[in-house]
């Protein structure tokens, strides 16, 4: 996983239990099928083969066998596979491979209630919220509104909204909350928007009513 903008750093996981010296070895990574992502031939850094997106993009930690790939993102997420070969008798032969997935993530805003009428609020109207989240990445799992009130406290599974923005593949998601105004007491109504197992959740600011 890298954030989005930042270097990805992507492992060969190659042990060289052999010592063998880099001027005996071509290690070159691609992405996907045919797209060559960064060559180094017999201990030389070679351009001639690399797609043009990773041309001054990428740079290869020899000692950790680590590939650094300069400002990630979006359209860079993918499998790439780490192959090496080794200059045996003349001719090169595969002696390492491995593959790893880049998978980016930007971080959505801090998720914001706002309300949808204006006027006052009178008991047992409908009172009518969204909340709203942008700018982050990858699409979430899910929105939900949590209305605590005295020691109660009830969560609700609402629709979210989502849109892609077509040049920055940056996700900006929307729920609405449609409920009863409460009588006389005290409710903090909290949104929380669900990133995924890995990247947790993240809440608005409550709203007291």
């Amino acid at each position: 996983k890298s954030f989005l903008n930042h270097t990805a750093y992507l492992s060969c996981y190659f042990p060289n239990s052999q010592k063998t010296d880099i001027k005996d070895l071509r290690v070159f990574w691609q992405k996907g099928t045919d797209e060559v992502v960064h060559e180094v031939y017999y201990g030389q850094e070679k351009l001639d083969n690399l797609s043009p997106k990773y041309i001054n993009r990428t740079k290869m930690d020899m000692d950790k066998w680590t590939l650094q790939l300069l400002n990630a993102g979006i359209v860079d997420e993918g499998q790439y596979t780490c192959i090496i070969q080794h200059r045996d008798k003349g001719s090169p032969k595969v002696i390492h491979t491995s593959e790893c997935s880049l998978h980016i993530i930007a971080n959505y805003s801090q998720p914001e209630i706002a309300w949808l009428h204006t006027g006052e609020l009178k008991p047992n109207e409908y009172l009518n919220l969204s909340c709203s989240s942008s700018g982050g990445y990858p699409e979430p799992r899910q929105m939900s509104w949590l209305i605590s009130h005295g020691n109660t406290t009830r969560r609700l599974m609402h629709h979210m909204d989502v849109s892609q923005d077509a040049v920055t593949k940056l996700y900006n998601v929307t729920s609405k909350l449609n409920i009863t105004v409460p009588r006389n007491i005290l409710t903090n109504i909290s949104c929380f928007l669900h990133l995924g197992e890995q990247l947790g959740s993240l809440v608005s600011v409550p709203l007291g009513i």
